[in-house]
């Protein structure tokens, strides 16, 4: 085989292997199954939270971007317990925390694992560049949030210490 029929081989091969973000199965914090291709034509910003975290009082800043850009932006937090064993949580108490300090009416979901060896699927697209098409990361610690554009593309990512109203994510938003 010829180096161009390898490459081409190669590409296909690469290219069955790539999922779209809107493939992907995740459950909400109630168990119902969520739909991501619903959000098509919406960007969406995917935050790992915690309940006992630092950065938990950002749990309102998210809701104000959410609230601000309503038809534009998705918000969906998914609760994580690797960090410092921070969301100790079961579903119930995770909500009733979140509606009862923070107002939170954007989605949450399951609590899920977003490193390691039992990474959920979505994270591991998000943090993939195989997989994502954009770049590699890691998650480093609660609220590390990913933006994703209308077309299901992976924009950006940012850290814990970037505020959800931060002009790096709300000039995306525009």
């Amino acid at each position: 085989m010829n180096l161009i029929n390898k490459a081409k081989t190669a590409a296909s091969k690469l290219s069955d292997i790539k999922q779209s973000l809107y493939d992907i199965s995740i459950n909400s914090l109630d168990g119902k199954q969520i739909d991501l291709s619903e959000y098509k034509g919406q960007k969406i910003l995917f935050v790992n939270v915690a309940s006992e975290c630092g950065f938990t009082k950002q749990y309102k800043d998210l809701q104000k971007l959410s609230d601000a850009y309503p038809t534009q932006l998705v918000v969906i937090g998914s609760p994580c317990n690797q960090f410092g064993k921070q969301e100790p949580g079961n579903a119930q108490e995770i909500q009733t925390f979140c509606e009862r300090n923070f107002g939170v009416t954007f989605l949450l979901t399951e609590k899920i694992d977003v490193k390691g060896s039992k990474q959920h699927p979505l994270y591991k697209w998000l943090t993939s560049k195989e997989l994502n098409t954009k770049k590699n990361s890691s998650v480093k610690w609660n609220f590390q949030k990913y933006l994703v554009n209308e077309s299901g593309q992976l924009v950006d990512y940012y850290y814990s210490i970037t505020s959800p109203t931060s002009s790096k994510i709300t000039k995306h938003l525009s």
